[in-house]
């Protein structure tokens, strides 16, 4: 799969979904500092899964109606890289390919998928 990882998640989550051979490009390295709605224009116009830690990506897609092909929402209590790299495990070990299209909050304790 195809994903792009907001600045805000962390190292840990790309280098854990680089190893498992999915297509990860970073927001630091391909334009730092963008804003929420800019970093969805990108990961729609290259086909990509935006992982982030930002509720405002939720805003933008349910009450705005935004575009998107996927966001994973990170809510996580212990947010220590190798927990988000473990939740991260967890959500694509549980949703898979549904993951595409699909908006999902991912917590410690569970994972909640919304088309």
């Amino acid at each position: 799969m195809r994903f792009l990882v907001d600045e805000c998640t962390g190292m840990s989550v790309v280098t854990y979904l680089q190893g498992e051979g999915h297509n990860v490009t970073v927001v630091a390295d391909i334009m730092p500092e963008a804003d929420d709605e800019e970093i969805l224009e990108c990961a729609v116009s290259e086909q990509r899964i935006v992982v982030t830690n930002d509720k405002g990506f939720g805003e933008m897609v349910f009450r705005s109606g935004r575009a998107h092909r996927g966001v994973v929402l990170l809510r996580l209590r212990n947010e220590r890289a190798e927990n988000k790299a473990w939740v991260m495990k967890a959500v694509l070990a549980q949703v898979g390919e549904r993951l595409q299209n699909h908006y999902v909050v991912a917590t410690e304790t569970g994972i909640r998928v919304r088309k």
